[in-house]
């Protein structure tokens, strides 16, 4: 029987490539993942970023149940889909993988600052924030804090970097683990 769950994948700031697990997820079940795809991956622009999320859970939540599957810029746009998303919307989701979320409100990078802040509202279906020790991207503490607001597990698997194609994961089979459990 195949699972009739469709994994949204939102990648992050200059999107997931080929080497990543979420290309990786993609590629080996492109049935059940499919990528938010945004209009311009360099310069994002979150109403815009938000908007295809919401457009995307609406289209697959008229086939059936939807996951979030996220990596570091697609976490925080997740958090500001929830905070702006109707519950209607919201209640189509039944879970959230967000992983190595950016912390935009400290990085020195100019074309992540219009999704400051990042929103801080509980998410409204069970979610996991994963995040390493060494993300040069977010503090663990942060990271924590993050989880903590958004109602989120912590998971912190160890020294991993931003938990993304550099860091070595290839098919990242406990992310999927994780995935399983939510």
């Amino acid at each position: 029987m195949t699972d009739p769950t469709t994994y949204l994948v939102l990648p992050g700031y200059q999107n997931s490539g080929p080497e990543h697990w979420q290309t990786r997820w993609e590629a080996a079940e492109p049935e059940s993942f499919r990528r938010v795809g945004q209009a311009d991956w360099d310069h994002p622009e979150r109403p815009d970023w938000v908007a295809r999320v919401d457009a995307a859970v609406a289209a697959a939540a008229a086939e059936g149940p939807v996951v979030l599957v996220a990596h570091s810029l697609g976490c925080v746009t997740a958090a500001h889909w929830v905070a702006t998303a109707s519950a209607e919307r919201t209640a189509a989701v039944r879970g959230a993988l967000l992983v190595a979320p950016a912390d935009v409100d400290t990085a020195e990078v100019p074309e992540l600052v219009d999704f400051r802040p990042v929103a801080l509202e509980p998410f409204p279906f069970p979610a996991v924030v994963v995040s390493s020790t060494d993300d040069p991207w977010v503090s663990p503490e942060r990271a924590r804090a993050f989880a903590t607001a958004w109602g989120a597990r912590y998971v912190e698997p160890g020294a991993y970097g931003h938990l993304n194609s550099d860091s070595g994961l290839g098919d990242w089979p406990e992310g999927r683990k994780l995935l399983a459990e939510l």
